[in-house]
């Protein structure tokens, strides 16, 4: 019987749930089960993308010969020709010969290398990277991904509706249960420790790789991402687009410590624990792994999630304890690197798993190896407690905290007076940012201090704008905006061009050369700035003169790496030096913008004419 479930009007999954496999790829637990995903693209032409494991195809070829509901399939993008997601192609041929199937050049070798089949009585077309498939409304893009994770890997982009199917990038372990999409999920709970493990241990070797993929995928507009295992994604992305952004370039999720030890008696591992205890009693996050007893796969993913690493290992046959010897050989072939590692070794006459230990993490790149090493002799002593207090410290060294004042320190509260001192919020180091937004054929910006990341899953921003600018107008109708980050080597005449004027009767974008717009088709600042962000607004809150607007991050992408502008860069290195009223004359000047009032008062409710300050920014000359 049929289990299919519509994704678009016209696009349907036909792939099927494996909940009996034990072992993904034969080396994987999957205690969950897994999903094959086949989508059907129902147009004028009818396309079938991907096929699944011969595990499933009776339900697969069940679930789309209903969904073609007696049509005939016209053709068969193979984007990845990994038997999980191929093997049914041979049945799919008898069953549809007149098919037309569409694959590179390297996905042909791979078809001739796994199928006896004779390949001149098959109608098959060869794409290239941006090659194109008009079938009716649709327009498929075709795109290469070499390594993620096998060479032939390609991606295919449908224009119309926006949805990426991205082959095994962005796909999960576990069974679909009647779900299809992640926001059906308490995703974060339930699904995230399997999707990093996916990423780690299938595509987490080839991150140079996953980048170039993400790269091709920031300069189209996508809505829909659709994997071949897991849940589809949809509306914000940016939850697994921020993840992959870390992953792809080994930088860790979170500052903490992983602890793996290989202990046969007991004595490696009790010194793991007082390790742990000793961090976690300096406010570190910690958390331990047997390796006897956890699989390989799921410290690979911790790793690829926490900062610091601690590998501890009884010395075994003068080498490494087997299991810890292969987790470290299979860290080292998923190019794991950028971490801070340290060792604890054991051994009751000879402890060499120390330096073998590190001649292992050597071969990594980038790998921080502590100098503090802790050695044991069979079973720990009180006498080198001090030394694992040592090592602690020397971990807990890279979580700085900051000091605490005399002021907090003291032990008398009662008679303290809490006083507000307005200046103190000028040590908060404040960046500048052009925010852009679009209305019809009108584009507006305008020069904001406020911006700040809420959330990292999923990826969410806020920006203040004050109430009184014309941009502020456009968000509000819109809910749609542009943030450019401004770098060091801004020039004045942007802060001029955005913050000096009023939108509503001025046209920013005159004369100055910026025609740059990304995916929401909201113009940005391309020069002078470290990056680009684009938010889809999802609340705002009425803060009387300013509104703060909430929004998903919907594109994301570095223009330099120049440090960002601080409003205290700004004053000093960028805005112009005040000049001082004309003599006999007193006057006020804007701390902002450096606009000198001559007057002897200045009005309680004057307003900057430049850059629209109140009189709280204005001080006598």
């Amino acid at each position: 019987m049929y289990c299919t479930k519509k994704i678009t009007e016209d696009l349907t999954w036909v792939g099927a749930d494996d909940r009996r496999l034990a072992m993904f790829e034969g080396v994987y637990s999957v205690p969950h089960g897994v999903s094959y995903n086949s989508y059907l693209l129902n147009d004028e032409k009818t396309v079938l993308f991907d096929t699944v494991d011969k595990a499933v195809q009776h339900r697969f070829f069940e679930n789309l010969a209903y969904a073609l509901n007696g049509r005939k399939l016209d053709y068969l993008i193979i984007q990845h020709m990994e038997p999980d997601h191929s093997a049914a192609l041979s049945e799919l041929l008898v069953r549809e010969p007149d098919v037309k199937l569409l694959c590179n050049e390297k996905t042909l070798e791979f078809i001739k290398q796994f199928f006896t089949l004779d390949i001149n009585k098959i109608n098959i077309h060869i794409v290239k990277e941006n090659d194109t498939l008009n079938t009716g409304k649709h327009t498929l893009h075709f795109i290469t991904a070499p390594m993620v994770h096998w060479p032939e890997v390609m991606v295919t982009y449908d224009s119309k509706d926006k949805i990426l199917f991205s082959a095994d990038a962005f796909g999960t372990f576990g069974a679909l249960n009647g779900a299809l999409f992640a926001d059906e999920v308490d995703f974060n709970k339930d699904y995230m420790d399997e999707t990093r493990r996916y990423y780690a241990n299938i595509v987490g070797k080839y991150g140079n790789q996953v980048n170039a993929l993400l790269n091709k995928a920031q300069a189209l507009d996508i809505e829909t991402i659709c994997p071949l295992h897991g849940f589809i994604w949809r509306g914000n992305l940016s939850a697994i687009l921020s993840k992959y952004a870390l992953w792809s370039v080994y930088e860790p999720e979170e500052k903490g410590v992983l602890i793996a030890y290989a202990s046969v008696y007991g004595n490696t591992e009790n010194a793991a624990e007082i390790l742990a205890c000793l961090l976690r009693g300096r406010g570190i996050k910690t958390v331990m792994f047997d390796v006897s007893v956890t699989p390989a796969s799921e410290i690979i993913a911790a790793a690829f999630r926490w900062s610091h690493l601690v590998f501890a290992s009884a010395t075994y046959n003068a080498g490494i304890f087997v299991s810890m010897e292969a987790l470290l050989n299979d860290l080292a072939a998923h190019n794991i690197q950028n971490r801070t590692a340290a060792i604890i070794e054991n051994g009751s006459w000879a402890a060499a798993s120390g330096g073998l230990i590190r001649n292992e993490l050597e071969k990594c790149k980038n790998m921080k190896i502590l100098a503090q090493t802790v050695s044991i002799k069979s079973a720990l002593k009180h006498s080198q407690l001090p030394e694992l207090e040592k090592l602690a410290e020397v971990l807990a060294a890279d979580f700085p905290r900051p000091a605490v004042s005399a002021e907090l320190k003291s032990e008398n509260q009662e008679n303290k007076i809490a006083v507000i001192d307005p200046n103190a919020m000028f040590k908060l180091t404040y960046g500048l940012f052009v925010l852009t937004a679009k209305d019809g054929g009108k584009d507006n910006g305008c020069i904001i201090n406020t911006a700040v990341q809420i959330t990292a899953l999923p990826l969410r921003i806020s920006v203040a704008v004050n109430k009184a600018n014309y941009t502020h107008e456009m968000i509000i109708k819109t809910g749609e905006f542009n943030l450019s980050v401004l770098s060091e080597s801004a020039p004045f005449r942007i802060f001029e061009q955005f913050g000096f004027h009023s939108g509503s009767d001025t046209d920013k974008f005159a004369d100055c050369g910026y025609n740059e717009r990304t995916a929401n088709h909201i113009r940005c600042i391309p020069e002078h700035v470290n990056c680009v962000i684009s938010g889809k607004v999802f609340e705002t809150s009425d803060y009387g003169t300013h509104t703060v607007f909430t929004a998903d991050v919907t594109q994301s992408f570095i223009v330099s790496e120049e440090p960002s502008v601080t409003y205290q860069y700004y004053f000093d290195n960028i805005k112009p030096k005040p000049q001082p009223p004309k003599e006999g004359k007193k006057g006020f000047i804007c701390k902002i913008c450096g606009y000198v009032h001559e007057e002897d008062t200045l009005p309680d409710d004057f307003i900057c004419p430049l850059c629209k300050h109140g009189a709280a920014d204005f001080e006598p000359v």
